[in-house]
């Protein structure tokens, strides 16, 4: 067979897709694969059992990240590597992550079944706690890999619960023994849903982003003074909770004071003792900003930061600032995302090209090699919810694509 005429097993796809989301199926058809969780672990053990079954090597390294090695005609090259991420938010989606995952695997089993060599070794990974939903920050296992966090700061960082990361990959028996240090790589591909509403809204099959906005992570913390709500006077509370309130506000309101194209969020908050007759005398909440300009992503937390230093002042509630993460935003390389364009064209798939508003861990990879995404249509702009779906069609369109985009990349000596 020519491989121009290559095309995935549509229906194999499907069931192993099928397959990964009975672990941690929730109720409303999502999942919850928290990572380093027993579910991740379920299905770390079942990637590692496919992989083997068609002749990859298998890596583990120490911050659990897997890779799958398909050996090419000359194993010197420097291979091209295609992944994502098995671990999943809390109540998240069936396709965020593990599509990229399953798609590459499903590439492989099609190279495999029909005897293909390319003359690139081809890598396939899972990222461990790409989400940061359970250990923050998020993508933290690539940013080790890739030299940009500390393996050490990745290993105590905790859950909210008290457990470290570190100890968890230990325990579901993830810590492996290969160094967690970059390594050469030719090109790396990242097969995505889009989570957003571009491609359904412009009725492409196929997204090509130019590159991933900005990302920055911030955990605020405020001390108030706890008392009984019923004798206590409004007049002269320490109320942590309302000071809080007043920072979430600013927070919505800072995209629309700085201008341009910018998202702002709080998405996590704990409130103590959390209980409806005490003043709340501790609150931790999140900030999440991102944007293609890191200029006015960091202009916009300045301005946050001083705003909610004067509520902290005027309220008597001190505050504490852990600066979590900073990612620059991502250009990708500009042949990788026309190589995208073109397989999508040349296998008769509509295509866009847009912007990425999501973190990946291509965003990390994109600091060691030529890097791009593919992107696939959300149905009703829905991600990190049980309700997220995509069409199958729009599934094999996506593998088929990062197949050809694999296979032409991959013959290149």
């Amino acid at each position: 067979m020519d491989i121009k005429d290559l095309r995935i097993n549509e229906a194999r796809l499907r069931s192993t897709l099928e397959e990964m989301a009975k672990i941690g199926a929730t109720s409303g058809g999502g999942v919850q694969r928290l990572a380093l969780s027993d579910e991740d672990k379920r299905a770390r053990d079942l990637f590692v059992k496919w992989l083997k079954e068609i002749d990859c090597e298998v890596t583990i390294d120490e911050m659990g990240n897997i890779f799958g090695k398909r050996h090419g005609k000359n194993n010197e090259l420097s291979p091209v590597m295609s992944g994502s991420h098995i671990d999943s938010q809390p109540k998240g989606g069936r396709f965020d992550g593990i599509l990229g995952v399953m798609g590459a695997l499903e590439v492989l089993r099609t190279l495999y079944e029909n005897n293909v060599v390319t003359e690139r070794p081809i890598v396939i990974v899972d990222w461990t706690n790409e989400e940061g939903s359970r250990f923050v920050p998020a993508m933290v296992a690539s940013g080790v890999w890739a030299g940009a966090l500390d393996r050490d700061w990745a290993y105590d960082r905790t859950d909210i619960n008290g457990k470290k990361q570190g100890e968890e990959l230990e325990r579901i028996g993830y810590r492996g023994p290969a160094p967690a240090r970059k390594w050469p790589v030719y090109a790396y591909y990242e097969y995505h849903i889009e989570q957003g509403p571009v491609l359904e809204r412009e009725r492409k099959t196929i997204g090509a982003p130019k590159g991933i906005l900005c990302l920055h992570w911030y955990d605020i913390y405020l001390e108030g003074e706890a008392n009984q709500v019923g004798p206590t006077p409004m007049q002269g509370r320490h109320d942590a909770l309302c000071s809080a309130a007043e920072m979430i506000l600013k927070v919505n309101e800072v995209p629309g004071k700085m201008g341009g194209n910018m998202v702002a969020t709080v998405g996590e908050i704990q409130n103590y003792p959390n209980s409806r007759n005490i003043i709340p005398d501790g609150v931790h909440f999140t900030v999440d900003i991102r944007s293609w300009n890191d200029e006015q992503a960091l202009r916009a937390w300045v301005s946050l930061k001083r705003d909610f230093q004067e509520i902290a002042n005027r309220r008597g509630t001190p505050m504490r600032v852990e600066e979590t993460l900073r990612v620059e935003h991502a250009p990708f390389d500009e042949k990788l995302v026309q190589r995208v364009l073109d397989c999508a064209g040349e296998l008769g798939y509509s295509s866009n090209y847009m912007v990425s508003g999501a973190g990946h861990d291509a965003s990390y990879m994109n600091q060691i090699c030529p890097t791009v995404m593919i992107f696939v249509p959300s149905i009703g702009d829905r991600s990190h919810v049980e309700v997220e779906n995509t069409t199958w069609e729009d599934g094999r369109a996506g593998a088929d694509v990062l197949l050809h985009c694999l296979l032409k990349t991959a013959n290149e000596k």
